[in-house]
C-alpha cells in the first residue's frame, strides 16, 4: 500500500473489524443495500463512464457501478486488505472484467489526473484524516465537471427507530470501536457543503433519503448481527455474561416491532450528497 495518512483507520480496517465485514458482506449490504437506489440515481452512471468508488469495502457498490458502466471501467479503493480480497473474489464470480480494486488511503493514493467521470462512495469518505485535503486530491482525479455522488449518515436522534430498538444496548456504547472512529465526522449538511466548496466542487446538494435497513431474517437473527458488529463487541468486551444476556433479550423483544415478511426492517435515514468538480478550481 502507498502512503497512508490515517494510520489508525488503516490498522483498524485490517484487523478484526475489517475481517468481520469481509466475512459477512451480506449482513452489511442488507443493512445498507436499500440506499443503493438513491445513490446510483444521483450518480447517473452511463455506459462509457469511468467510475471511482471510494471506501468500496467488500465491493457491492463497485460491482453495481461496473454493471452500469458496462463499456467503461470502475476502480474501487479501500484501506482494508481483507475486504478487498472478498471484493475481488465476488467480482470474479460475477464475471465482471471492467472492475479493479486497489488498496490505499484515498486521501493520498496515486490516481490519474482527470481519469474518472464519476466518483461515488457509500460512507467511506467519512474516515478521512483531512476531508478538504482528501476531496481536493480526489477532485484532481475527476474530469472538469465530473460528478460526485456520496452517501453518509444523518444524525441519529434518541427517537429514531434504531435507537428505540437498541435502547437497552445504548448505555453500554460508551466509545467508538477502532474502525468506527470518524463515522460521525460529516453529519451536518452545512459542513458537508463547505468541505466540498473548499475542495474545488460546486453545486453541492445534500438531500435526505429514507429506506429500510434489513438487520436479519427475524429478531433472533438480527440480535446475532447487532451483537457481532464492531461497536457492540468492543464495548461489551468486559461486561459480564449475565448482563450481556439480559441486554440481548431486551433488544430481541424490541426488534419484534420491526419484524416483517421480508425480515427485520428498521427505518434508516441518510444524506445523498451530489456535487460537480469546478473546472477552474485550485484542484486542476
Amino acid at each position: 500500500m502507498h502512503t497512508v495518512t490515517n494510520r489508525q483507520q488503516a490498522e483498524a480496517w485490517n484487523d478484526w473489524e475489517g475481517v468481520h465485514w469481509a466475512e459477512h458482506p451480506e449482513r452489511y449490504n442488507g443493512m445498507m443495500g436499500a440506499f443503493n437506489a438513491p445513490l446510483f440515481a444521483a450518480a447517473g452512471i452511463e455506459a462509457k463512464d469511468r467510475v471511482l468508488d471510494v471506501g468500496c469495502g467488500a465491493g457491492q457498490t463497485t460491482r453495481l457501478a461496473a454493471r452500469r458502466a458496462r463499456d467503461g471501467r470502475v476502480v474501487g479503493i479501500d484501506l482494508s486488505a481483507p475486504m478487498l480480497e472478498r471484493a475481488r473474489r465476488d467480482a470474479a464470480a460475477e464475471g465482471l472484467d471492467n472492475v479493479t480494486f486497489e488498496q490505499g488511503d484515498a486521501q493520498v493514493h496515486p490516481l490519474p489526473d482527470r481519469g474518472f467521470d464519476v466518483l461515488i462512495s457509500r460512507g467511506g469518505f467519512m474516515f478521512f484524516a483531512d476531508h478538504v485535503a482528501a476531496f481536493t486530491h480526489l477532485g484532481r482525479a475527476l474530469v472538469p465537471t465530473g460528478r460526485l455522488a456520496i452517501l453518509g449518515p444523518q444524525p441519529a436522534g434518541p427517537d429514531s427507530a434504531y435507537a428505540r430498538a437498541t435502547a437497552a444496548l445504548s448505555p453500554f456504547l460508551r466509545e467508538a470501536s477502532p474502525a468506527s472512529r470518524g463515522m460521525g465526522s460529516l453529519l451536518d449538511p452545512a459542513r458537508i457543503r463547505q468541505v466540498l466548496a473548499d475542495s474545488g466542487f460546486t453545486d453541492a446538494e445534500v438531500a435526505p433519503a429514507v429506506a429500510p435497513m434489513t438487520l436479519g431474517a427475524d429478531a433472533g437473527d438480527a440480535v446475532d448481527f447487532i451483537f457481532s458488529m464492531g461497536p457492540t463487541r468492543y464495548n461489551l468486551r468486559d461486561v459480564d455474561l449475565a448482563t450481556v444476556t439480559r441486554i440481548r433479550a431486551e433488544v430481541h423483544d424490541a426488534l419484534a416491532e420491526f419484524e416483517t415478511a421480508d425480515g427485520v426492517c428498521v427505518p434508516g435515514a441518510v444524506w445523498i450528497v451530489t456535487a460537480t468538480r469546478e473546472p477552474g478550481s485550485s484542484s486542476e
